[in-house]
């Protein structure tokens, strides 16, 4: 049993199972979006396919982008004590790991409504291809941006089976705000990169215009959060969470420093988690309080 759960615990800690909070929270709000639309109702079965099509895409995602870069994290002094490299995963579990979720995923996806299962082959090969685009662009980030954000227009497809322009907008939302820490994110490893011919924002554009790339990207995620707020005719509690996302993304700015790792980690994990989860958890009790100025 021991065995069981130290296993289990090696493949939570492979993945990063504690970075899921980066995109559920949107994928949460784009599913209650969906079910105050007028003719849908809540369902305990579909919020758990939901959530499992979450955890599946990403647990699949993450494995892919371990099994792949294995040998460049093995050399990076950052990335050496992961799992692959200290032999604690094998590059060949780590692909079955990969196989499992993508079927899992498909399989839940196919359990929600024809429209999530047509798409979810596609949503894989965004979400898996991620991990290859360094070898060969600088907007990396931008993909994984784009992975990231299928997950409220995911949500809400699941419930209603179609597009709305809301959950759009969140989409647009989550795709600029994570390419923008992902490129804060990336700076630890710029020199790296450089000495390994693998691109990124950093290596093409130095640290100083990625700084300014990122606070340009993080300005958009926050008009476009203004936007869906003005869009969707939203109440005082919205635009109180829309207010701390806005500060958290400024705070984050100011406090990164390009060579201090910590300040790195803290504005990569701390604040951003932080900031996703109050927007959206302010977003989602809009929905049911429309308190009023």
């Amino acid at each position: 049993m021991n065995l069981l759960i130290k296993r289990i615990r090696n493949y939570l800690s492979l993945v990063k199972f504690s970075h899921t909070i980066f995109a559920m929270p949107f994928a949460l709000l784009g599913f209650f979006i969906a079910i105050n639309t007028e003719g849908y109702n809540f369902t305990w079965r579909l919020l758990i396919l939901v959530l499992l099509c979450m955890v599946f895409a990403r647990n699949a995602a993450m494995g892919f982008n371990r099994y792949v870069d294995h040998t460049f994290d093995s050399l990076n002094p950052r990335t050496a004590s992961r799992e692959i490299p200290q032999g604690i995963i094998s590059p060949r579990s780590a692909l079955v790991f990969v196989i499992a979720n993508s079927i899992l995923f498909i399989t839940a996806a196919g359990f929600i409504n024809k429209l999530t299962m047509f798409l979810s082959p596609l949503a894989l090969v965004i979400i898996l291809g991620y991990s290859l685009t360094k070898r060969f662009t600088s907007l990396s980030h931008f993909i994984l941006g784009l992975a990231l954000s299928l997950a409220p227009v995911g949500a809400y497809i699941s419930v209603t089976g179609r597009f709305d322009i809301i959950p759009v907008f969140y989409s647009l939302v989550v795709l600029c705000w994570v390419s923008g820490f992902d490129i804060i994110y990336s700076l630890q490893d710029s020199e790296f990169d450089i000495e390994n011919k693998l691109l990124s924002i950093p290596v093409s554009l130095g640290i100083r215009q990625s700084l300014l790339l990122s606070a340009f990207l993080h300005l958009v995620a926050i008009v476009l959060v203004i936007l869906s707020g003005l869009l969707s005719e939203s109440g005082l509690l919205f635009w109180f969470g829309t207010i701390i996302f806005s500060l958290m993304l400024i705070y984050e700015h100011i406090i990164v420093k390009p060579y201090d790792m910590a300040s790195i980690t803290k504005a990569f994990g701390a604040i951003n988690s932080y900031a996703g989860i109050s927007f959206c958890a302010f977003a989602i009790a809009d929905l049911y309080l429309k308190l009023s100025f």
